[in-house]
């Protein structure tokens, strides 16, 4: 079947825009040509369908590439796929979920404002069915700043501190990510197993290793905050303060 770009439009119901975009993306070959004339295909088709299955599975455009291509195996979409799961484990169990302009109606804050968290890397959203979204939690996040600046902690010193905090979680995350893929997964591609094998002890250690460091990581970083603020009273406090700090339970959990 040879269809021109407006009948594969219509025949994989998305917009002529959409069929462009996936080409620049490089999510679709280019098409076949007979003089000026450019012709699409059957295979064409099933890639936009493709896309679409895996869009509809919470896959970035960037992963769906790669699998696409065949820089990443079957078993790599298992663990993708749980990847995505493990983030909407963090949604509410009606799945309550909202743009940007939900969540700063519900903070009380101005988009422009979120949108520029967003930009810093600040507030990183779910990726929910290809689209970017916020929940319940976002919300209990952006409170606790607001609390920050309530008490009177100056913007500008919160941002940088979030900046600063931002860019010393994603060097331990990328840490953590290498070394599960380095000790994890590539064995697991070498060895003899079938696909399916591999994806499933890839997918059940990810499970397992996921909540322990993120939980490792939360622990730490609190005590160790509470060990700085322990220490800087002691340094700065009177006897008054250091006593009520002390006596208070929230400086030994």
């Amino acid at each position: 079947m040879k269809m021109r770009v407006e009948e594969l439009a219509l025949q994989a119901d998305v917009s002529v825009d959409t069929i462009r975009y996936y080409q620049k993306q490089r999510l679709l070959p280019p098409p076949g040509r007979d003089g000026r004339l450019a012709w699409y295909s059957e295979d064409h088709l099933e890639r936009i369908a493709r896309v679409k299955e895996l869009q509809r599975r919470g896959f970035t455009l960037a992963v769906i590439r790669r699998f696409l291509s065949g820089e990443l195996d079957p078993a790599d979409e298992r663990l993708a796929a749980a990847v995505v799961e493990a983030g909407d484990e963090d949604a509410p169990g009606d799945g309550e979920l909202f743009d940007l302009d939900g969540l700063a109606a519900r903070v009380g804050v101005p988009a422009a404002l979120l949108e520029s968290l967003v930009r810093e890397g600040m507030l990183v959203p779910r990726l929910h069915q290809g689209e970017a979204r916020f929940g319940p939690d976002d919300v209990t996040v952006l409170t606790a700043g607001l609390r920050l600046l309530e008490a009177g902690l100056p913007l500008p010193e919160v941002f940088d501190l979030a900046r600063r905090f931002h860019s010393l979680s994603r060097e331990v995350a990328t840490q953590a990510v290498e070394l599960f893929d380095v000790y994890v997964r590539k064995p697991l591609q070498a060895e003899e197993l079938d696909q399916a094998a591999k994806a499933e002890r890839m997918v059940e250690t990810f499970r397992t290793l996921m909540p322990a460091v993120s939980d490792l990581v939360a622990f730490h970083f609190r005590r160790i905050l509470l060990q700085v603020a322990q220490e800087h009273l002691e340094a700065v406090g009177d006897p008054a303060e250091i006593a009520a700090a002390s006596a208070d339970d929230g400086w030994a959990t």
